[in-house]
């Protein structure tokens, strides 16, 4: 595959997921002064969620029958749009609509240039160009946060018409320099009938040996999106932070979340096994989720949320890789539940905290404490059938 291409792809990833971390950063503040609180950033969440689970499989499907290009573009112009539709905001209901436009055509970005990808690489090389793709993604939700933060110094819409412009070059750059990978005479012609999320699958799931794994699954994205959820708000009403303090912490411990994933699991399931992770991410979030709860300041804040970031990043790739190996279904349907599961986590987690949050600021990390206790004791006696 031409490198040129994947460098564009890269960067048009690194440009969607830049936005989705400006936009968790910056909103709670934005909220706020527009009369919100939590109840309305968990909403806000809990719709880019559903909208990317709802619509991802939908562009994919979509590019097989009108070509790659197209349909990149489509997300890269919605996500501008919805970025300057946030900046232009006046009330709450605005954000809504920006959210759930920025959720729809923004979910076009990864699964189409994935597909992009393999309609123009050889099997060899298709595994570390995908790579670099989950690498730009990673990048993006790690730098977003600090660039927000340091940005709403300025004003709390400035980092809005900021992404705007990035998605408006972008654009351009796609427009102009990538070629279309999939040929007219090799596209379908029509698009294939989507199911939006597999209800009986996820229920029938439940009576495989993968159940308790399948719950795991969940947990891995309701306490990520729980913290999520109520962190910036949590920070500001218990210490007074700004975004700069609030952007800055969520980019440290982000990069901490990607090197626990990409240095740590390894090692550590080759002496613990699967399982054995797997307990010790769960204990660990318990604690760091109430270690949270105990910080007096900046640094101490930093160094908590980090801890809890270090465990939480162990359970995915555990998690996943201990389905993958338990399952007595096909591979392609086991993953899909299970991103079904995680994606549910995704949307469940803020909501909850947001609504809890606004009855006292503690309750989100006290819940979620509790929440990863309970899972810890009930791995202690009951694992994964055989």
């Amino acid at each position: 595959m031409n490198n040129k291409n994947i460098i564009i792809l890269f960067i048009s990833i690194v440009i969607a997921m830049l936005g989705y971390g400006m936009a968790y950063t910056v909103l709670p503040f934005f909220i706020t002064e527009l009369g919100g609180g939590g109840a309305q950033f968990g909403m806000l969440l809990f719709l880019f969620g559903l909208m990317q689970l709802l619509f991802a499989p939908v562009w994919g499907k979509v590019s097989d029958k009108y070509g790659r290009k197209p349909i990149l573009l489509i997300g890269m112009i919605g996500l501008g749009s919805a970025m300057v539709f946030f900046g232009f905001s006046s009330a709450i209901w605005m954000l809504y609509v920006a959210q759930v436009t920025s959720g729809i055509l923004s979910s076009a970005m990864l699964p189409v240039s994935m597909a992009y990808i393999s309609d123009s690489s050889s099997e060899d090389v298709r595994s570390g160009a995908m790579g670099k793709l989950g690498a730009a993604a990673g990048l993006g939700v790690i730098v977003g946060p600090g660039f927000a933060g340091l940005l709403a110094g300025i004003s709390l819409t400035f980092p809005f018409f900021i992404a705007a412009g990035f998605c408006l070059l972008t654009c351009f750059v796609i427009l102009l320099l990538l070629p279309e990978s999939l040929p007219v005479e090799k596209r379908s012609s029509a698009v294939e009938k989507i199911n939006l999320m597999e209800i009986r699958g996820m229920w029938q799931a439940l009576s495989t040996p993968i159940a308790l794994a399948l719950v795991i699954a969940f947990a891995i994205n309701f306490g990520k999106s729980n913290f999520t959820g109520a962190y910036a708000l949590f920070a500001t009403g218990r210490f007074g932070f700004g975004t700069e303090e609030v952007g800055t912490i969520l980019m440290v411990t982000g990069l901490i979340y990607a090197l626990a994933q990409g240095v740590l699991v390894g090692p550590l399931t080759k002496k613990m096994g699967e399982w054995g992770v797997i307990k010790l991410a769960l204990a660990g979030s318990a604690l760091g989720f109430f270690v949270m709860l105990l910080a007096m300041d900046y640094i101490t804040m930093l160094l908590t949320v980090s801890l809890f970031n270090l465990f939480n990043a162990l359970l995915k790739p555990s998690t996943i890789a201990l389905i993958s190996r338990k399952t007595t279904m096909t591979q392609g349907s086991t993953m899909g539940i299970a991103e079904a599961y995680m994606s549910l986590g995704r949307m469940v987690g803020p909501l909850w905290a947001g609504n809890i949050l606004d009855v006292n600021i503690n309750y989100p990390y006290i819940s979620g404490a509790v929440f990863f206790l309970i899972l810890f004791l009930v791995s202690l006696v009951k694992k994964p059938a055989q």
